[in-house]
């Protein structure tokens, strides 16, 4: 007996050319609107405080003017870092937080300075006071264009909030010394605003502090150096905090001028090496 065998047939189901296509085309990410809350919580802060020197230096309220540019200081250095932290990092951020340091560290020092001090030189006094402005603006554009390629270990120049350290240190100073109004200290409020501003535009390197690891592990020592260094500014916060940051303002031409010599005693070596080999 022959046995047949019985080919099944299967029916495929027929396949639009249309949904093929439409099948390999990517799926593009859907984009989610909004900002991230914590870190612009703390740029906006530190917004707030730079207003709010304004204010208070117009009410001829200066130390508390002072004050209100260095609370703006901290919050400006906490917001990056949470953003870092909570990777919560977007370029709507960063531009937010470049526009609160014009007026933190741009706007509201020279207003201070020039309220309290430097309105006493009439004009000359008002045009210093505009040259820190505009170099300060210089400085944070200059430092948006070299994000990707500066190095994060050094500033080319002085920070902004350094910066503003030094005219909100002064006048924090004088007034806990019993000077409100600095117009007896005019030529040397003009002289540190001046150079504030020219050191911001400066090619002058300094250090950044951005190497410090403050997720690891520490020695038990320094971390009681840090203990210390809060007890030291609680008992003279003026005083400590003017001389930090002018020691650290007067830092980078220092360091510019030993690598300068450093540079010029190797060419030296080397072209006397050089003669030497010939």
């Amino acid at each position: 007996m022959e046995k047949r065998k019985i080919h099944k047939l299967t029916l495929s189901p027929a396949i639009d050319s249309s949904d093929n296509q439409a099948i390999k085309k990517p799926v593009k990410p859907i984009r989610r609107r909004g900002l991230y809350l914590l870190p612009n919580l703390f740029t906006t802060a530190a917004l707030f405080a730079g207003f709010y020197a304004i204010v208070a230096a117009i009410n001829g309220r200066y130390q508390s003017a002072a004050i209100s540019i260095f609370v703006a200081m901290l919050l400006d250095g906490m917001d990056g870092r949470i953003a870092r932290l909570t990777h919560t990092q977007s370029d709507f951020g960063a531009e937010y937080d470049s526009l609160s340091d014009m007026v933190s560290f741009g706007v509201a020092p020279a207003l201070v300075a020039y309220q309290w001090s430097l309105v006493a030189w009439g004009k000359l006094g008002w045009l210093a006071a505009f040259l820190y402005t505009s170099a300060a603006a210089l400085r944070l554009a200059r430092f948006n264009t070299q994000i990707g390629t500066a190095d994060k270990r050094f500033f080319q120049g002085l920070a902004s909030p350094s910066a503003a350290a030094l005219l909100a240190g002064l006048v924090w100073l004088c007034d806990d010394h019993g000077l409100t109004h600095g117009a007896v200290l005019a030529p040397l409020v003009f002289l540190l605003t001046v150079s504030a501003a020219l050191l911001m535009v400066s090619n002058v390197r300094y250090y950044s502090f951005k190497g410090l690891d403050f997720k690891g592990r520490v020695p038990f020592v320094r971390g009681l150096m840090v203990v210390f260094a809060f007890v030291f500014i609680s008992l003279y916060p003026s005083g400590v905090l003017f001389g930090g940051f002018l020691l650290y303002a007067l830092s980078g031409p220092v360091l510019t001028l030993i690598q300068l010599r450093r540079h010029r005693a190797a060419r030296r070596v080397s072209g006397h090496t050089g003669g030497m080999s010939n």
